[in-house]
């Protein structure tokens, strides 16, 4: 067991110094894994800090292959300036950031990629994991302290739902396209249910849930499985998830669980740019 709480590796790579796998203990028990790109200096510099459930290990040009082809056709420079081996869907890629003297920390969520435990985006439990990957990133040595986040959709949301409670190390935060409202911009637009979420949960989270192991995916860069090294049978794989669709009909009315799932931008005092679509 121990070995398994050790980072899979560090190497420097295209100019990067690269932690693979490095773990993130919860108060809890429960280890994150997180890939870590920094300077090769050795000097503390900020980080920024994405954390979902998409797989930190999946290749955006394969885990969205069709977005990724429309994207680089309509906007060629996305792609200069780096090899883009290490681009995953909705992130800052490290390529971009590390030069200018940043770390980039990538969180597997609870649950997904090489991060044990109970898939539950946008829970209580998930915003308590990314305030703790915060004040963790910001103790160490290649930290300077400053924490920023970035990221797109579901990877903003998270920050919004995070920063109402004002970990004291994120700095700021950079949330593209982030929906607020969990009622009315999530699950159920003028009060009709959406079903959104349950094209999303399957198609993005459960192919890359913990535990999918040698029946998933692996890493192009890595070689590693993308879902850890556990394989779990279905049943397994299913308690060990959120049924999107039953919480969502369940709660056909504002309450407690849109409530939770909605920050309160009165507490929100962090710097911010917000971009909205």
């Amino acid at each position: 067991m121990q070995a398994e709480l050790q980072s899979l590796k560090s190497e420097v790579r295209d100019g990067m110094m690269i932690d693979w796998d490095v773990p993130i203990p919860m108060e809890d028990g429960v280890v994150l894994r997180a890939d870590l790109f920094r300077p090769t200096d050795g000097r503390p510099c900020p980080a920024i800090l994405s954390y979902g459930a998409f797989g930190k290990g999946l290749a955006f040009q394969e885990g969205n292959k069709s977005a990724w082809d429309r994207m680089v056709a309509a906007f060629p420079e996305v792609t200069r300036g780096s090899s883009c081996k290490y681009q995953v869907w909705e992130v800052a890629d490290p390529e971009k950031w590390v030069p200018d003297g940043y770390a980039c920390l990538r969180i597997d969520a609870r649950g997904s990629g090489r991060s044990p435990g109970f898939l539950d985006p946008w829970s209580a439990q998930e915003t308590r994991d990314i305030y703790a990957s915060i004040e963790w990133a910001a103790a160490q040595g290649w930290c300077d302290g400053k924490v920023g986040m970035n990221g797109i959709s579901y990877f903003a949301m998270n920050q919004w739902t995070v920063a109402q409670h004002r970990p004291p190390h994120l700095a700021a935060i950079c949330v593209w396209e982030g929906a607020a409202d969990w009622y009315r911009e999530v699950t159920r637009h003028g009060g009709i249910y959406s079903q959104f979420l349950d094209n999303l949960f399957p198609r993005a989270f459960h192919r890359v849930q913990y535990g999918l192991g040698e029946r998933g995916l692996r890493s192009r860069v890595t070689g590693e499985l993308v879902s850890g090294p556990p394989t779990l049978d279905e049943d397994e794989l299913k308690r060990n998830r959120r049924d999107i669709g039953q919480l969502v009909l369940e709660h056909c009315l504002v309450d407690e669980v849109s409530r939770a799932r909605t920050p309160d931008f009165s507490k929100i005092t962090t710097p911010l740019l917000s971009a909205a679509n």
